[in-house]
């Protein structure tokens, strides 16, 4: 329904939001399933705030971005049962596994609301929705010089950023980054803005090459050294994580940002492990990391990581674009391929 269908009541609500609330939304429906479905602009955050007197938005999407690998594990129905509560999106409606509307990449315009914002291109932890209504607080104004069709990497920007708040790399730093997802690509580029460090970006698949090149990073299939201070495994594939073990020199530190899902992993802690003091790191972005915490906020995470967009470089980053009305037949196609980087949905 839009919202000049004449059968929409115009009254506004406690927070001066008008009251048309229907819009659609995907939603993973099964196992390799989903689904664009009816919902409400008008979520449970949103009526807590107007309830409380405090200011809330409406949103129209411009674009959302699909976070291949989580969404990936989610759309197949890997999510183990242990880790429900954990892996719940901000704003996720639904319960694990399925039916479930996830999601975290969504930019779009204020239409209606804190008078402050209107108008203002914002981003916000949204799954794929057209139109939604969030408290002001939840949604992030975009800098100046970040287009909204770059906005959908925040997320993955602000993963990149944790994981080196967990690693703490130092000036001139031997790091190894494996496996060239999107996360991976990022955590590569920040670390080679570091002075002096010599940075190697890693993965099986020849064609990341090409993006390597781009972002100005060294590029190899297969690493000989292993005098590394610093590796990040980013893959998402038990192999990987044993590479990245190899990769170690004496007392190194290996960051494990890749989750597995219901996929039980085997490493290879015979060999150098011990005699080389390895020290493994599990960096996951849901908590700021232990070093910034006692000064930083989830809001000054999501702000830097919206600054450091402002380059247009990292657009090589995203791959691929399709409608948010093909988004089922969209996400089946990402959860059989590891060629994508970000694909972007595309709501006009």
């Amino acid at each position: 329904m839009s919202r000049s269908d004449p059968e929409v009541s115009e009254a506004c609500d406690e927070s001066g939001v008008a009251d048309d609330s229907a819009t659609e939304a995907f939603w993973v429906t099964g196992a390799g399933r989903g689904a664009i479905r009816p919902t409400d602009v008008r979520t449970a955050a949103a009526l807590t705030a107007s309830e409380a007197a405090q200011s809330v938005v409406e949103v129209e999407t411009l674009y959302s971005g699909v976070s291949r690998g989580t969404e990936s594990l989610i759309f197949s129905g890997n999510v183990p049962p242990e880790e429900y509560q954990r892996m719940r999106a901000p704003f996720q409606e639904g319960e694990f596994p399925y039916p479930v509307k996830y999601g975290y990449c969504n930019v779009g315009k204020v239409t209606e609301g804190d008078k402050t914002l209107t108008g203002r291109t914002v981003f916000s932890l949204f799954p794929h929705q057209r139109r939604f209504r969030l408290p002001a607080t939840a949604v992030m104004p975009l800098p100046d010089g970040v287009p909204p069709e770059r906005a959908v990497l925040a997320a993955n920007m602000e993963t990149a950023i944790n994981g080196l708040w967990d690693a703490a790399p130092r000036v001139g730093d031997r790091i190894a980054v494996v496996g060239l997802g999107v996360v991976g690509f990022l955590v590569a580029w920040l670390a080679s803005r570091i002075p002096g460090t010599r940075v190697t970006a890693i993965d099986i698949n020849p064609a990341r090459s090409t993006v390597a090149g781009a972002l100005g990073l060294a590029f190899e299939t297969r690493a000989q050294r292993d005098d590394h201070d610093l590796v990040f495994h980013t893959s998402g594939h038990p192999d990987g994580l044993n590479t990245a073990l190899s990769l170690a020199g004496m007392e190194g530190r290996i960051v494990e940002m890749s989750w597995f899902g219901t996929h039980e992993v085997s490493v290879a802690l015979g060999g150098a492990f011990h005699s080389r003091r390895l020290a493994m790191i599990s960096s996951q972005v849901g908590q700021i990391s232990p070093i910034q915490r006692p000064r930083w906020t989830y809001p000054d995470r999501l702000k830097l990581a919206l600054s450091l967009l402002d380059n247009a470089t990292l657009d090589v980053l995203i791959t691929g674009e399709s409608r948010f009305e093909d988004l089922p037949q969209t996400m089946a196609t990402l959860a059989a391929t590891t060629d994508e980087l970000c694909h972007r949905i595309r709501y006009n």
